[in-house]
């Protein structure tokens, strides 16, 4: 059937339609409200020993959640090259949802463990469907503006959650932290069922007009190359933004800075993230991907390891700091948009789940290497240490990566095992 006449449902994209850009910037804004929702409703639920949680079983449902994020991310890329990038959104964010609303009513720890971890599953293959979409809703060379200003709602989401969660969680308790989530979740639904379009890179895939492909093209021939590389890459960029996150008014009180300085220079820093958002994804469509990731991940480490030098100027200090979350967090948010552009549509969605999958694990990797410091009392300065060396290594996975993809006669990369 022609899509020339096609409904909103799976309709083609056209010229300046705003409704994929914002509604996959909705998508992981709910990313940025799960970054954030654990932390702030812990602190109340651990003094009150909340449905009988201990630290160990809150640090369990912390990385069970983590977990089933990296799972989600990885499952979804192979059904959303099956199955299209519009119905597969819409069933995660619905599943998403409806689990984290049954959180607010989860009656002991093994099932809040439980929802938290199928939340997880849904919620991470969010993330990877949202940029396979808008890298392909996305004009002739604005693939990393796409992505890249896409991601500022993954700040915003975190941001206005923590705000939210200061007047409701002392006024109507944490249960209603996971309820509004997950109504807001629900909420979205029949707007994206409405005026969500399917992909037209993935419409032109199963009519016929490009060339299929086998999700496990990712892993073989020119592609093992490269897929190796960025996952390395995604890795580290996920170790820095968590461990970052988690860690940094820990370890610059060990610095000797005090906690309302640290507090403050964990806000400068994602601060710069959002700058960094703003202007990456224009220079890498100008510059090119591959040079301006580079430069990205290799500037971030140097501005790590120079917030290892004390000193008693604040100024230079919130400096440091800003500089580094400009680098740190849109690093990682051009590695996808690398991603997008090295591998063809009927293997994207794999790829960019496999990437963001793979660089879960560097989520959880990164917060714990920053406790075990912590822990050990040498988090400063060579937390800091760790975190650059992170970056050196991005640096150096990266440069494995061709800047453009290679093809064969057949038009597709790798497409020979």
């Amino acid at each position: 059937m022609s899509t020339a006449k096609s409904t909103p449902h799976t309709g083609q994209q056209r010229p300046g339609n705003r409704w994929p850009v914002l509604l996959c910037w909705i998508a992981v804004a709910l990313d940025g409200f799960d970054l954030v929702v654990l932390g702030a409703v812990i602190p109340t639920i651990a003094k009150t020993q909340a449905l009988g949680f201990t630290s160990a079983s809150l640090t369990t449902a912390a990385t069970v959640g983590l977990v089933g994020v990296g799972i989600g991310a990885i499952a979804i890329g192979p059904l959303t090259d099956r199955y299209g990038r519009r119905r597969c959104l819409i069933g995660c964010i619905a599943a998403f949802s409806l689990f984290t609303l049954a959180i607010a009513v989860a009656p002991n720890v093994a099932t809040f463990v439980l929802l938290r971890f199928l939340a997880g599953l849904g919620l991470g293959a969010c993330l990877p469907t949202a940029l396979a979409f808008m890298s392909e809703h996305a004009g002739a060379g604005r693939g990393g503006t796409a992505v890249t200003r896409m991601m500022t709602g993954y700040h915003v989401g975190a941001v206005l959650t923590a705000l939210v969660a200061l007047w409701v969680i002392p006024n109507l308790g944490w249960q209603w932290m996971f309820a509004l989530g997950g109504i807001l979740g629900l909420a979205s639904l029949p707007v994206m069922w409405a005026k969500l379009p399917e992909s037209e890179a993935y419409l032109r895939v199963t009519q016929g007009e490009a060339e299929p492909a086998r999700s496990t093209d990712v892993v073989r021939g020119a592609y093992r190359r490269i897929s190796l590389g960025i996952c390395a890459a995604s890795f580290m960029g996920l170790l820095l933004v968590y461990g970052l996150n988690t860690w940094l008014p820990t370890i610059m009180g060990q610095a000797g800075y005090s906690l309302t300085s640290g507090l403050t220079l964990l806000l400068v820093l994602n601060v710069g993230a959002v700058i960094g958002l703003l202007v990456a994804g224009s220079i890498a469509d100008l510059r090119g991907t591959k040079a301006t990731v580079l430069a990205w991940f290799g500037l971030a480490g140097i501005f790590l390891a120079l917030l290892s030098i004390r000193t008693g100027s604040s100024l230079l200090v919130h400096a440091a700091v800003l500089a580094a979350g400009v680098f740190v967090f849109s690093a990682q948010v051009l590695v996808y948009a690398f991603v997008g552009h090295l591998y063809p549509p009927a293997i994207r969605g794999t790829a960019l789940g496999m990437s963001a999958g793979v660089g879960r694990a560097g989520a959880i990797v990164g917060p714990y290497l920053g406790g075990q410091l912590v822990a050990t009392g040498v988090a400063y300065p060579w937390g800091f240490y760790l975190f650059a060396l992170a970056a050196a290594i991005a640096v150096l996975a990266l440069a494995t990566v061709p800047p453009a993809p290679a093809r064969d006669h057949s038009g597709m990369l790798g497409s020979k095992p």
